[in-house]
């Protein structure tokens, strides 16, 4: 991990389309802009973390669906296959 220390208004720049710049400090609290193009996604950890496990278990195939999916092809039975 590259540790900076920035003062407001000072920038860190990421590759070469990436900038990340303080706006502003306030006690214990920074605010930083990000300038990255529009292709780069940009997210807070604990947002980019839930939308994650969202995807996750979205992804996952419960029992049930599982169960109704094996019925279904069973009682469309198996294709048939001409040589």
């Amino acid at each position: 991990m590259l540790v900076l220390t920035r003062k407001a208004g000072e920038s860190v720049v990421i590759g070469d389309e990436v900038v990340v710049r303080v706006l502003e400090v306030r006690g214990d609290v920074v605010r930083v802009g990000i300038d990255a193009p529009r292709d780069v996604q940009v997210h807070r950890q604990e947002v980019y973390e839930a939308v994650r496990e969202s995807n996750i278990a979205a992804a996952a195939a419960s029992e049930e669906a599982i169960s109704a999916l094996q019925g279904i092809v069973r009682r469309a039975g198996a294709p048939e296959t001409t040589p």
